[in-house]
């Protein structure tokens, strides 16, 4: 795991050095253990082209420093992320007359560039970002893998362009003028994260994800290589034999490879099905106890301490707990926003950090539960959008005028009743697919924002495609795998992780099992209430019935109370305050009384607050005008 940047630069300074250098070192934490750089002039049109990398050594520690090349030179590589199947593939080149001077994954690519051109990625497994110079053609060749786990941002003006795994990267170029972008704001009110490609940086956008970009001839072009098999018309038909078993021997699979390392790895346990799956995988193929590393809550009702210590104790793990308060996640917040380049979307993003900073002390890789929900179907939301044709054919004025009021004024623990309900009336999909993350609707945007704000912003297609011919499963599960999970969950994952210099592999995301799982009937991956249906069938032999009858918590941090008491104060300040930047974006009127709403405890806002909150900060860790 590793961080890239790099440029090409047409007319500027004859000494690009100390800018490249510069580059990287701002995301030296993505790689303290090494760096390399290199440096070219196309022969056609004199760009200057430069390339570097800080290296996380995981694999092949003392060969593997980058950039990496070819026989000859020609071909250039810096690379960020894991080729899980880089052992038989390395083999597979050699045999076709390929020679290699490292046992290190990244120089499988340059050499599957050399045989098979840009269609390379198509013969990688695993989670990757990378940036190719082939001097020969003078053409600047980038990828991203199938999912988007690695993060590769582009900007692009006149004949600069510059590519980074972190935005921060980007800024350091003088010439760059820092601007927010108001569309991307008023889509983060909506989707309480910026949906690919934008970011809040004008100019600054991301490569999608299963996408390449290349430039030559003066141009850039982009394409995607791969598409979710969840987004195209379901292939599902009648399942023989024992499915279960086959799901769980392709998991096994993916649990394993993920294993390779040359340093010392754990895993993240939460007590839930997904990482307790992968612990209990791990301890199947390791000679030694797994490490295992849970966080916890001072307030005792959040904590899911009890359930990772019965996975721990199962599998006779090396156990690692951490506990947080307030304080702990206050103090760390603006150097998360600063990591991120982002607001952070969520509050246990904080404790995921401080967890990576106490894994980092004895492991430099961990596995995870990540991406089982977007792949298996394990959130209510993929319960409850079955429903919402047949809850639409209920008269407008039952719903609007009896029912949503009633369930609307339910106290708070019956929350995701009160979010099933509002969401399932919206009948604009891509509006119900962003609100089922209790984000805002249109109306509730319009309503927050001022007149002044509005008028600068314009109507954008959002660019998700529904299949028409899929179920509504499907439908929101590649919504899932093209934006919930690469825009944020992923880019949540790699910040707070490599933050802490931390390497995090992902078994549930592995394409294989991901084709496997598209494959199956609707009903095997959610049965009537049921998330996750094949995960946990296959798990009835190696998980207690206390973790796999589990329903769905999620990682709950109590700020919703913090809001109503400590933090009420910090809150008020940042939003309100005469210091307060985004102030301006908002209708004072409402903002004031969606305030006054949450502190009096008669309605929860917690989510849109921790959104406003997070985004003031952004402002002013970036010193960002709105």
């Amino acid at each position: 795991m590793c961080g890239i940047a790099g440029y090409l630069v047409h007319s500027y300074a004859e000494d690009m050095s100390p800018i490249l250098k510069g580059m990287a070192d701002v995301i030296s934490h993505r790689g303290p253990d090494d760096d390399g750089f290199f440096e070219t002039r196309t022969k056609s049109s004199g760009h200057h082209v430069g390339l570097a990398h800080r290296r996380l050594s995981i694999i092949d520690l003392g060969t593997g420093h980058q950039p990496i090349a070819n026989e000859d030179g020609s071909v250039q590589l810096v690379f960020n992320g894991e080729i899980y199947n880089y052992q038989s593939f390395r083999d597979e080149l050699i045999s076709r007359g390929h020679q290699f001077k490292t046992a290190s994954d990244t120089e499988t690519i340059v050499h599957a560039y050399e045989e098979y051109g840009d269609r390379c990625v198509e013969h990688l497994r695993g989670m990757f970002a990378f940036a190719i110079w082939d001097a020969r053609r003078d053409r600047l060749f980038l990828a991203r893998d199938r999912f988007g786990k690695k993060p590769l941002f582009l900007y692009q003006a006149g004949d600069t362009l510059l590519f980074a795994s972190e935005i921060k990267s980007i800024l350091q170029f003088p010439e760059f003028k820092r601007c927010v972008d108001r569309q991307a704001v008023w889509e983060y009110l909506s989707y309480r994260y910026v949906p690919g490609p934008r970011t809040l940086f004008k100019g600054v956008r991301k490569l999608q994800s299963g996408a390449c970009a290349a430039w030559g001839n003066g141009k850039l072009s982009e394409w995607s290589y791969y598409t979710p098999p969840d987004c195209g018309i379901s292939e599902a038909g009648l399942v023989s034999g024992d499915v279960a078993g086959s799901f769980l021997e392709l998991l096994e699979e993916a649990v394993s490879i993920r294993m390779v390392s040359d340093v010392p790895f754990g895993a993240f346990l939460s007590g839930g099905i997904d990482s307790s799956a992968i612990v209990g995988l791990m301890s199947r193929h390791s000679e030694y106890p797994v490490k295992t590393f849970s966080v916890g809550f001072s307030e005792g009702e959040y904590s899911e301490l009890r359930y990772a210590k019965t996975i721990a104790d199962q599998f006779k793990t090396e156990h690692h707990e951490l506990t947080v308060s307030q304080n702990n996640l206050m103090d760390e917040l603006p150097a998360l926003v600063r990591y991120r380049d982002a607001p952070v979307a969520e509050p246990s993003d904080i404790p995921i950090y401080l967890l990576s900073v106490e894994a980092r002390k004895t492991v430099k890789m961990v596995l995870t539960g990540e991406g089982s929900d977007e792949f298996l179907g394990g959130y209510p939301k993929h319960v409850f959008e079955r429903y919402v044709n047949q809850y639409q054919c209920i008269p407008s004025f039952v719903r609007s005028g009896l029912l949503e009021p009633l369930v609307q004024a339910l106290p708070y623990r019956f929350r995701r009743i009160k979010t099933a309900v509002h969401n399932m009336g919206l009948k604009d999909w891509h509006e119900r697919m962003a609100c089922w993350f209790g984000a805002l609707s249109y109306a509730q945007r319009r309503k927050l924002v001022s007149p002044e704000f509005h008028n600068s912003i314009q109507a954008a297609d959002s660019g998700f495609k529904l299949c028409r011919n899929n179920s509504a499963l499907r439908n929101i599960l590649c919504f899932d795998q093209t934006s919930w999970l690469p825009d944020n969950l992923l880019e949540r994952g790699d910040r707070m992780t490599m933050a802490a210099s931390l390497e995090a592999r992902m078994p549930f995301m592995d394409h294989k099992l991901a084709q496997f799982a598209s494959s199956l009937p609707d009903n095997m991956r959610v049965r009537g209430k049921r998330t996750k249906w094949i995960l946990r069938e296959a798990m009835k032999q190696l998980l207690p019935v206390e973790i796999l009858e589990r329903p769905k918590v999620g990682f709950r941090v109590p700020v919703n109370e913090w809001f109503q008491t400590s933090m009420r104060d910090y809150l008020y300040d940042h939003l309100t305050g005469p210091s307060s930047i985004t102030n301006n974006y908002y209708n004072k009127d409402t903002l004031g009384k969606v305030l006054q709403e949450h502190v009096s405890g008669r309605q929860n806002h917690e989510k849109l607050l921790w959104s406003l909150l997070t985004l003031e900060i952004w402002h002013r860790e970036y010193s960002m005008s709105a």
